[in-house]
């Protein structure tokens, strides 16, 4: 893959939002990615931008899928030293988001077993719902010597 992906995107982010520091690895790749916390919990958006579309110039789907991942995972996140790995992802595509949209993703935490954690989650931008699903995320030590995002 190419370091053009990397290179700072300018357009103007929705208060409350923050960039998300994810300079290595996939995160980078599929990025830039903003996210925002408040009383109503963490939530995580991207502007779909060129290099996440498909043929017809919409969010490609394993975008969609890849970002619901990031955005219903996030539910199970207590701090940035909560580490978790996805079990199981089940996503309903619902609609598409074209080029330029600003996409956003949340989820709930409806259930949990020991270190088990289940989730429903949706995904949109502005009015419309674009998926929605549930995620399984079982929770992981954080291993010494291991870096934090980046």
């Amino acid at each position: 893959m190419t370091d053009d992906f990397t290179r700072s995107q300018t357009f103007e982010i929705p208060e409350g939002y923050v960039h998300l520091p994810w300079h290595r690895g996939f995160g980078r790749q599929v990025g830039p990615l903003f996210e925002k916390r408040d009383a109503t919990g963490l939530t995580r958006a991207f502007k779909v931008e060129e290099h996440h579309t498909n043929g017809m110039m919409n969010a490609h789907g394993g975008m969609l899928m890849t970002f619901a991942d990031m955005a219903w995972g996030g539910a199970v996140e207590k701090n940035e030293d909560t580490w978790w790995v996805t079990i199981r992802l089940m996503c309903d595509f619902l609609s598409g988001a074209t080029l330029g949209s600003f996409v956003e993703g949340n989820g709930k935490v409806v259930g949990v077993a020991e270190d088990i954690v289940t989730v429903e989650g949706r995904i949109w931008t502005g009015e419309k719902l674009l998926m929605r699903g549930t995620g399984i995320f079982k929770l992981i030590p954080r291993r010494e010597g291991m870096p934090g995002r980046g």
